[in-house]
């Protein structure tokens, strides 16, 4: 499975590259992340130059597409023309969005009748598009999920990582990045994270 990490000029730093390095973790089993940009060179809200991994059109043919954050993306929901480069498919495809990606939901209109998680900073844009917010780190329904803060970024990587592999595969993620000492109580936070914040759909 290929995912796609959408990454917009003025990125949050830890949004992309904690969702993209954990699930990358999981290349032996045949799970790999790309940071996917608009343009060839992308640069972060910190001023970090990166070089897209693969350009936007990526998007069409990834299982996954995750959305990052940062700070320009309210001009990012008003550009037609990059919307427009994000035709996404929720039917066969693993949706999620960290932080204000979730505007980028909203203006796609994955977000109708249903609620998100965004940070606080992004909140009352997200209301603004008549999404409710919770106030919760993660929340996902079916095939589209939403993080907010940018350490919830974790607990999106869990659950495509969950939802592709299972959980015991997100069990060694998690347990391999986590502080020295404290492996289970970080595994068992990200777990339960994800399974509060799943809505069984049927």
């Amino acid at each position: 499975m290929q995912v796609a990490v959408v990454t917009f000029d003025g990125f949050n730093e830890l949004d992309s590259f904690i969702a993209a390095a954990l699930i990358n973790r999981c290349r032996k089993d045949g799970l790999e992340a790309f940071l996917t940009t608009p343009s060839p060179v992308v640069t972060s809200m910190n001023g970090v130059e990166v070089t897209g991994q693969r350009p936007m059109e990526f998007v069409t043919e990834a299982d996954v597409v995750l959305i990052g954050s940062g700070v320009k993306t309210r001009d990012v929901v008003a550009d037609d023309r990059l919307i427009s480069r994000l035709p996404l498919d929720p039917a066969r495809q693993l949706i999620g969005a960290q932080c204000s990606g979730a505007l980028v939901l909203a203006r796609l209109g994955l977000l109708d009748g249903m609620p998100a998680c965004t940070d606080l900073t992004s909140r009352p844009f997200v209301e603004a598009r008549g999404v409710t917010v919770l106030d919760t780190p993660f929340h996902a329904e079916g095939n589209i999920a939403t993080a907010g803060g940018c350490l919830a970024s974790q607990y999106l990587a869990t659950w495509v990582v969950t939802r592709a592999l299972g959980e015991n595969a997100a069990r060694d993620v998690l347990g391999y990045v986590a502080p020295v000492g404290e492996q289970q109580e970080t595994i068992e936070r990200a777990l339960r994270a994800v399974r509060v914040g799943e809505v069984a759909l049927g």
